[in-house]
């Protein structure tokens, strides 16, 4: 009898036998008539409440179904998620306070109502994934080419289901795979991770408690490794509240890109101290001699713009005389030893030796006073430390200089006292 004034009624049995047997795409073939028309079209085929829901029940269990374990089709897919929506709507309406052929009570209500949202909530969950989730495969693949190819499905879901954070943890996932060939998915996955995490928690759409929290704490590894710091971090979360996507121009620092960023800074600010670094880092290195007889000796280190190359404090005055060794001086100083402190460095030791080529001071430098000079490197020890520079003349060297103390008064020989006249 296959035409028949219960067809629908047979329909409705057929979508239980085939969700009972395990053929969920075929019980979603068999309720594909019965919800169109929506509430009032299934209804108006299915006369008794009492089979209208359990219907609806098992044809949003199948299409849960075939997403974990079978391969529906586009048609089978559309119907199941007809379906969840439909169970939403109905749902609303069975357990309702005032409809009197459900006989329970208000607790019994409000638990019968929630089992069938999660029950629709989590259907429309796995058919939202289904079309990326199937390119990933079974375990999901962590190759960076499949995860590109699944990476536009995930956001046309995203999309479809913004407040979904189960969707942004998979795009995440997707983003992060293709992190080794793309800098910019690493900066992707860390938003929708943020994402994640933000959005309203719970099952179906949102992490669980565990999940939030471990993914929180892998968000915050993963973000802090990235910028250098979690600084930040917050404003990303909110940031990430309003957008189910990376908004254009999204960009976090780096922390390579802020390192450089400082250093540029630092060399702007200090760049004196910045070029005594830079030539202090190459003679510390193992190549520290071959650097300076390479590259450093017989150098012409100077300034720009009329600023002087380097800048330290005198910590000691030495004098020079022909070949013999150097020996600390009072006063007229030939050489001058400078230290140069790095930064949360300090301490007096001299780093560098200011050898006056044919001149010297006329007066005393005291300790402690800033030098700043250009020089031409002719010398280097690495143990101890210390690099010599000729400096050619006054126009190369600033210092200040005060007058050397004047000699002290020559002694007065002693002057027998004159004999009284008259006195033997």
């Amino acid at each position: 009898y296959p035409a028949t004034d219960y067809k629908d009624e047979r329909d409705a049995y057929y979508v239980q036998g085939y969700a009972g047997s395990g053929q969920p795409g075929k019980a979603l073939d068999a309720v594909k008539g019965l919800i169109a028309g929506d509430v009032p079209g299934i209804k108006a085929k299915l006369s008794s409440g009492a089979l209208i829901l359990p219907t609806l029940v098992l044809a949003v269990v199948s299409a849960t179904q075939i997403c974990s374990t079978g391969k529906p089709t586009p048609d089978q897919l559309d119907t199941g998620e007809k379906a969840a929506h439909l169970l939403l709507d109905y749902a609303k309406e069975w357990f309702a306070p005032d409809n009197k052929s459900v006989t329970m009570t208000d607790g019994q209500r409000t638990q019968g109502l929630k089992q069938m949202q999660d029950t629709a909530n989590g259907a429309l969950l796995q058919i939202a994934l289904y079309p990326a989730l199937s390119i990933l495969g079974n375990p999901p693949s962590k190759d960076a080419a499949t995860c590109a190819k699944a990476e536009p499905a995930f956001i046309k879901a995203l999309q479809d289901r913004p407040d979904s954070g189960q969707i942004a943890l998979q795009l995440a996932n997707a983003f992060f795979c293709q992190r080794a060939v793309s800098s910019d998915k690493l900066q992707q996955a860390v938003f929708e991770y943020a994402r994640a995490v933000v959005v309203p928690q719970g099952p179906p759409f949102g992490l669980d408690a565990a999940n939030q929290k471990t993914f929180d704490g892998f968000l915050t590894t993963t973000y802090t490794r990235l910028h250098g710091s979690d600084e930040g971090l917050a404003g990303l979360k909110e940031m990430a509240k309003n957008s189910p996507v990376p908004p254009a121009g999204f960009k976090i620092k780096t922390a390579g890109e802020i390192a450089i960023e400082e250093q540029a800074k630092f060399q702007k600010d200090n760049p004196q101290l910045a070029m005594w670094m830079g030539i202090e880092g190459q003679l510390l290195g193992d190549g520290g001699p071959a650097y300076f007889e390479g590259s450093l000796k017989d150098a012409d280190v100077h300034g720009e713009g009329g600023a002087k190359a380097l800048k330290g404090k005198v910590v000691g005055m030495l004098l020079k005389t022909g070949d013999k060794p150097a020996k600390p001086a009072a006063c007229n100083p030939n050489e001058l030893l400078v230290a140069i402190n790095l930064p949360n460095q300090t301490g007096d030791v001299a780093k560098v030796k200011l050898h006056l080529e044919n001149w010297a001071l006329k007066g005393k430098v005291e300790n402690g006073a800033d030098v700043q000079w250009d020089g031409v490197p002719s010398g280097f020890t690495k143990e101890p430390f210390l690099l010599t520079m000729d400096v050619a003349d006054k126009t190369k060297l600033d210092v200040a200089i005060t007058a050397c103390p004047p000699p002290p008064p020559p002694k007065k020989s002693a002057v027998p006292p004159a004999k009284k006249k008259g006195v033997e």
